[in-house]
């Protein structure tokens, strides 16, 4: 019989979630169409076009998030 180790959720494995537009729209509070227009004003978080989908991964929405912090 083998077993398998473990695995533990670790902060790294987390920042490598895959987030859809809503996700994110649900995150900040904001409607649908806003990330929309800011994507097409190159505002919003890098965001990667798989097959049909669009996702935005975790770690890049945390250092966009962070770097619309104000001072």
């Amino acid at each position: 019989m083998t077993t398998t180790p473990e695995r533990s959720i670790t902060t790294e494995a987390a920042e490598e979630q895959w987030l859809t537009p809503k996700d994110i729209c649900t995150q900040l509070q904001i409607p649908e169409q806003t990330f929309y227009q800011w994507r097409v004003k190159h505002l919003g978080p890098r965001a990667y076009r798989i097959g049909r989908h669009l996702r935005i991964s975790r770690s890049d929405f945390n250092s966009w998030l962070s770097s619309r912090l104000e001072a």
